[in-house]
């Protein structure tokens, strides 16, 4: 990635209770992307996730109480504007994203033909996939398009790049994981263009642990739906 473009880019990070691996990608972040405004936001953790992402030169913001995935990416995304940042790439904290990916997302996005680039683990690779979590994500794509008219490969995938500088109203209201399907939403509602890239996510037997079981995406399911009623 060219150094002004590296500069015009941020990378925003969710983080909740991750000490395990967080210091580890912060430092393979910063050693691929130096120039590029590094954001971790940690949603009041409860471990020594805190400490561990305090490391030079990144930005490093902290919620006095537990709000959720959603509210942390939204005051990474405030953040990035105030330092003047145009594009956000939001990537997870549990080592499921493989950070060469970011490289072309942005530069996709500074091509200027769509304003949000969502990854999609179907169109890329996946390593240790669990056969469940496959065609629960597979379902997802349903629901996506009944709730928005919007066709994706991949419709609850962390990883993307939004144009921000072009778009300053981008919000998530959705605190908690419910924001996934809520950016869908936001895409119709803006009307902003959008494409998906193949990207790459690794599931370890750490992040598996750490992730989403069935029952919690029927809970995401209907936060959304109370959510969107409430509006």
């Amino acid at each position: 990635m060219t150094e002004e473009l590296s500069k015009k880019t941020a990378v925003v990070i969710p983080l909740y209770n991750e000490e395990a691996v967080i210091e580890n990608i912060l430092l393979e972040l910063k050693e691929k992307y130096p120039s590029c405004s590094i954001i971790v936001v940690d949603d009041s953790s409860i471990d020594n996730s805190y400490k561990k992402a305090c490391i030079k030169d990144i930005y490093l913001l902290k919620h006095s109480i537990n709000l959720g995935q959603g509210a942390a990416l939204q005051t990474g995304i405030e953040y990035a504007k105030e330092l003047g940042c145009s594009y956000v790439v939001t990537f997870d904290s549990d080592g499921q994203h493989n950070p060469d990916d970011i490289e072309p997302f942005v530069q996709r996005l500074d091509k200027g033909d769509v304003d949000i680039v969502l990854g999609s683990r179907f169109l890329g690779t996946t390593e240790n996939m669990p056969m469940g979590k496959k065609y629960l994500l597979k379902l997802s794509r349903f629901f996506t398009w009944i709730t928005t008219g919007i066709w994706l490969t991949d419709s609850h995938n962390g990883f993307r790049a939004i144009n921000i500088k072009k778009f300053p109203n981008f919000e998530i209201t959705q605190n908690r994981m419910a924001h996934a399907s809520e950016i869908i939403n936001i895409i119709k509602s803006l009307g902003m263009k959008y494409t998906e890239m193949p990207c790459h996510i690794r599931y370890t037997d750490y992040s598996l642990q750490k992730g989403q079981s069935m029952w919690n995406s029927i809970n995401i399911v209907i936060d959304y739906l109370i959510g969107s009623i409430s509006k």
